[in-house]
C-alpha cells in the first residue's frame, strides 16, 4: 500500500474545493481497518462538508487500487483543539495558546503550555513560563490549539472594555 499516494489523492481532491488535508490516519481499530482523514476549510468545517468530502474521497478511492482491504472512511473537521502540523500551520497560528508534547524531555520537560510564536529557523518557538522556548521540531511529538487558553483569551477581551468599580 502507497500511503504517499493515497495523501496526495486525498490532498488534490480537498484542494480542488479549497479545503485541506490537516492530519489523516489509517489504523486497525477493533478489528477494523479506518481510514480517518481530518479537513478544514474557511469559514469552517460542516456536517455537510463531512459528508460530500466523505463521498468525494470514497469515490476516488473505490476507482483506485490503493486500498488493498475493506475499510471504514471517516471524515471530520480537526476540532477546536486542533493539531498544529505544517510549516504553514505555524504561521496562520501564531499568537494563539497551545499545548505541546516533546518525543523526550527538554531541559527536564516534555510538555509545555504557552503561547506559539511560529517557527524559528526550523525551531518551534513557545512563549511559556516567562521566557521563549526554541524546541527542535524533531523533538516535538505534538502541537495542539489550547481550546482553554483560547477561551480564556477571549473572556479576558470581552472584559476588556468593561469598567471595573460601582457606577452612580
Amino acid at each position: 500500500m502507497d500511503l504517499g499516494k493515497i495523501e496526495t489523492l486525498i490532498s488534490g481532491i480537498l484542494e480542488q474545493e479549497n479545503a485541506e488535508l490537516v492530519d489523516w490516519e489509517y489504523l486497525n481499530d477493533k478489528g477494523r481497518w479506518v481510514l480517518r482523514i481530518f479537513i478544514d476549510k474557511e469559514p469552517g468545517v460542516t456536517l455537510d462538508d463531512c459528508e460530500y468530502f466523505s463521498d468525494r474521497v470514497g469515490s476516488a478511492l473505490d476507482a483506485t487500487e490503493l486500498m488493498e482491504r475493506a475499510y471504514v472512511l471517516e471524515v471530520s473537521s480537526p476540532g477546536i483543539d486542533r493539531l498544529v502540523k505544517k510549516d504553514k500551520d505555524f504561521e496562520r497560528f501564531a499568537g494563539r495558546g497551545v499545548r505541546v508534547s516533546l518525543h523526550g524531555q527538554v531541559e527536564g520537560r516534555r510538555h509545555l503550555r504557552g503561547r506559539l510564536l511560529g517557527l524559528k529557523d526550523g525551531d518551534v518557538a513557545v512563549e511559556a513560563e516567562g521566557r521563549t522556548w526554541r524546541l527542535p521540531r524533531k523533538e516535538v511529538a505534538e502541537v495542539r490549539i489550547d481550546a482553554e487558553a483560547e477561551v480564556e483569551a477571549d473572556l479576558k477581551r470581552a472584559g476588556a472594555g468593561k469598567r471595573q468599580g460601582k457606577s452612580s
